[in-house]
């Protein structure tokens, strides 16, 4: 029976091919992924344990890092790292050196005044000079390092990148108006920030800490041991002489690259895991393409297994031979993919580091055993369990009567309690979305659960859904084409389940584009809105990394040229009632101007008056009402009371609470600044733009964006995402083509007789063309069909999961969307049936009919 099996495999070689193609990409998919990630995260993990090579302890100050310098928990006995924290360090026993470090970003301009850096990754740091005068963190190939207020050391890709020379004024800037400062020095380092291409400033340390921190006050402090002394050992000298407080930890440099390793194991795994998801998807397409294959070539070769039983063959070894074809074809496929797979790992590091412009971390490809038995393994047992059932037909069929005929149609009973079992999991999977998208955020498991079920059931009733939805094409068909129309709706839903299989991939593939489309678009409607409705202003005025704006650059807005009206939009987090609330600030005598609140009850005004505002969301969930009183603790330690004087409609531009501005100030409340919000005196104007922009000294991330200006930001961001989503589901899509051209190439071989006598009869060469791309079509149309609803529905049970955590979200079809959608999978089809309909129109009549 091997023999056997391998004799069919090599016979019919040419319709296994779109088969072992879906396998190869699915594997490939998978091996690529897996290569990449292996690749990637070893060289970030190279890279990044030199960042510690420096040191032997760390201390950090954890309430420096969050809340600039102000401990969170609104402690204000909180310990800090000072320069008497540096001297304490330095006299104990077994140390060589100690050093107190400052860094935070700061943003470096070239000679055009745009910023060399993106995004928060433009660092700034101190320059922390030993006894000798050096920092053994960087090394100065020109100049030296910044000993004074105006100078500052850059580092050499910089510096290179932007032509600057020792000597040159160059322009730096933290969150407000850019400075000029001279660059004493030119520097290397080790550090990984700098290695992935990112600039780095140095100041001076009274500089840097003025800039970026607090004066007088370290983000952390480096520790170097002595010759002969352990980390441990170390850390436990620092350990006994730090203050007691929560906020101050110590760590070894190998638990920092631990730390480091586990962190950048975690962000791997997180893409690895994506990226084999839409991996999976390919290869769940694959399925019933392989199935298809199996179930044509066992209807096709009927009277050979026939024969096979009749000269003494058992049931088993039918299922055996079938089994091991799919053996052979699985194992060879996935070969394939993974020869492909590591083409596709190297050609996507390569990529990554063209995109970094050379700065992104590499190293050598690695192949781990585990991505090769992986691989290997996945896309056989795959194979194999997709021909399982068309395996099992072909042992059930009866001897006598397979020789009597070449195709066994599917009983009644078996499409019969096919149609059952797919009503009942399609119907409770509805009900489970149903009941899901009612519940809120706590519905997303039933939902997830009901999706995967409805789909299953509707892969199962989807023979049953072929004849009524195709019957609907029907008269169209005739109308437009003839009878080549005819012919392609009857051949289209001639066997229910080949039509069914061919068209569930296109399905898989276009429920998923539907629901991220449906999804991405709601989001961008209600974002839209929120700008729309709540937005007054003209312009907002922020730092394109979303850091917090100075206040002097708000200063600078409010007496700037033009402006009618201005108030910083500010957000922090205290306790407020019973839990800690989210809380946007803004100035009360300018709330009217630069925003619109929809009150449900009591007015905007109160905020004057030093009252709280609530989104009702929030007034819903904590059960307040205008009058309500909340107890509060502000993050400086003083407490007080809060009184609500309204309740508004919530934005995805506001918090969940609304203040004044003064009252955060007077109780020391440490805000982020998002934007600043500006009412000009005659509206938009370029004059207006250009004063903003004067306003915020030349700062290169400075932002003045007007209302259409953040419509498009928020909707690029979100057509990025879904590009990229699209592009991860090519493959799928790519799989289902393949699917469709292998069910169309093989029903011709299956019709060849059928074809010659329509020839003979008089058909032409067009018209048998025209039907096999129309039935094509066709089946490519169902497939959509199925899946634009589904995507829809499921994008609509999601968003009523979100309701609650997101206010204003709500349901909304890119109608011309999904008709382009639709479109594409008919060009799909199409193009899919160009070379079977080629095939199907050369066909020799007179050899046609003589085909048994």
């Amino acid at each position: 029976m091997f023999r056997t099996a391998l004799r069919n495999v090599l016979a019919h070689k040419g319709r296994l091919l779109m088969t072992a193609l879906a396998v190869m990409l699915g594997t490939a998919f998978v091996a690529g992924t897996m290569v990449f990630s292996d690749t990637f995260g070893s060289a970030l993990k190279n890279s990044y344990s030199k960042g510690f090579d420096h040191l032997s302890v760390r201390v950090v100050d954890d309430a420096s890092t969050t809340t600039g310098f102000t401990d969170e928990d609104g402690d204000p006995g909180a310990k800090h790292l000072t320069a008497a924290t540096v001297s304490q360090l330095a006299a104990l026993p077994g140390v060589a050196e100690v050093r107190g470090v400052v860094n935070g970003f700061t943003a470096v301009a070239d000679r055009s005044g745009k910023s060399l850096g993106q995004g928060r990754d433009s660092m700034g740091g101190n320059f922390a000079p030993g006894r000798d005068g050096q920092d053994s963190r960087y090394r100065f190939a020109q100049g030296r390092g910044p000993q004074h207020t105006g100078e500052i050391g850059l580092d050499k890709a910089s510096a290179d990148k932007a032509g600057y020379h020792v000597g040159d004024t160059v322009r730096v800037a933290v969150n407000g108006p850019a400075q000029n400062a001279v660059l004493t020095g030119i520097f290397s380092t080790d550090d990984p920030g700098v290695n992935s291409g990112n600039p780095l400033v140095l100041f001076d340390t009274a500089t840097a800490q003025q800039q970026l921190g607090a004066p007088g006050q370290f983000g952390s402090v480096e520790v170097v041991g002595a010759a002969g002394t352990s980390q441990q050992t170390l850390a436990n000298e620092v350990g006994s002489v730090l203050p007691d407080s929560h906020n101050l930890t110590y760590k070894t440099a190998t638990q920092l690259q631990d730390d480091q390793r586990k962190d950048i194991e975690a962000g791997t795994s997180g893409m690895r895991t994506m990226l084999l998801a839409f991996a999976g998807i390919a290869l769940f397409v694959g399925i019933f393409i392989i199935a298809n294959t199996f179930t044509m070539l066992v209807a096709q070769r009927t009277r050979e297994l026939a024969l096979l039983r009749a000269i003494g063959a058992s049931r088993r070894q039918v299922t055996n031979s079938v089994l091991i074809e799919a053996l052979l074809i699985g194992a060879l496929a996935s070969l394939a993919g993974l020869l492909a797979g590591v083409g596709i790992g190297a050609g996507l590091q390569s990529l990554v580091g063209s995109l970094g412009n050379g700065s992104t971390p590499t190293g050598p490809l690695i192949i781990a055993p585990t991505t090769i038995l992986v691989s290997l393994v996945v896309g056989t047992v795959v194979t194999v369990l997709s021909a399982l059932l068309p395996a099992r037909r072909a042992a059930r069929i009866a001897p006598v009567a397979a020789m009597s005929s070449v195709d066994q149609p599917a009983t009644q009973k078996g499409l019969l309690v096919r149609n059952s079992i797919g009503a009942v999991i399609a119907g409770g999977g509805a009900a489970l979305v149903l009941l899901g998208s009612t519940q809120g955020s706590s519905g997303k498991w039933t939902v997830a659960g009901g999706a995967v079920a409805a789909l299953v059931g509707i892969f199962i009733l989807t023979p049953l859904l072929s004849r009524p939805l195709i019957a609907l094409v029907g008269p169209v068909l005739g109308k437009l084409f003839g009878i080549s129309g005819k012919l392609a709706r009857q051949n289209a839903v001639r066997n229910p389940r080949r039509t069914a299989a061919t068209a569930s991939a296109l399905t898989i593939g276009l429920t998923l584009v539907t629901a991220l489309t449906v999804l991405g678009t709601s989001f961008n409607a209600m974002l839209d809105r929120a700008v729309t409705n709540t937005m007054r202003a003209d312009y907002a005025v922020g730092l394109s990394n979303g850091l917090s704006v100075s206040p002097d650059v708000a200063d600078r807005i409010q007496h700037a040229p033009g402006v009618a009206a201005s108030s910083p939009l500010t957000s922090s987090r205290f306790k407020i009632g019973a839990g800690k609330l989210n809380v946007s600030g803004i100035d009360a005598g300018a709330a009217g101007q630069v925003l619109s609140l929809s009150m449900t009850s009591g007015s905007a005004a109160a905020l004057g008056q030093g009252q709280l505002l609530v989104d009702a969301d929030a007034a819903k969930t904590e059960h307040l009402s205008v009058g309500s009183t909340l107890p509060t603790v502000f993050p400086n330690g003083s407490t007080g009371t809060l009184t609500v004087g309204g309740i508004y409609t919530g934005s995805q531009l506001l918090r969940s609470t609304l203040l004044d501005n003064a009252v955060l100030t007077a109780h020391q409340v440490p805000a982020n600044t998002e934007v600043v919000l500006v009412k000009g005196t005659s509206g938009e104007t370029s004059a207006l733009r250009q004063s903003l922009v004067d306003a915020g000294g030349d700062n290169p991330l400075i932002e003045v964006q007007t209302k259409q200006d953040l419509k498009d930001k928020v909707s690029s961001q979100i057509s990025f995402a879904l590009n990229m989503l699209y592009g991860l589901l090519a493959m799928s899509v790519l799989v289902a083509i393949l699917g469709v051209i292998n069910t169309m190439a093989m029903s011709v071989f299956e019709r060849k007789r059928e074809i010659g006598m329509l020839r003979a009869i008089g058909l032409d060469r067009r018209g048998i063309r025209r039907m096999v791309r129309l039935e094509s079509v066709v089946i490519s149309l169902f497939g959509a069909v199925l899946g634009l609803g589904l995507g829809t529905f499921l994008a609509w049970a999601v968003t009523g999961t979100l309701k609650n955590d997101v206010a204003g979200l709500t349901t909304v079809l890119p109608v011309g969307r999904l008709l382009l959608f639709l479109a594409l999978a008919g060009l799909v089809g199409l193009v899919a049936a160009v070379w079977p309909s080629r095939r199907a129109a050369r066909l020799d009549i007179l050899d046609s009919i003589k085909a048994a």
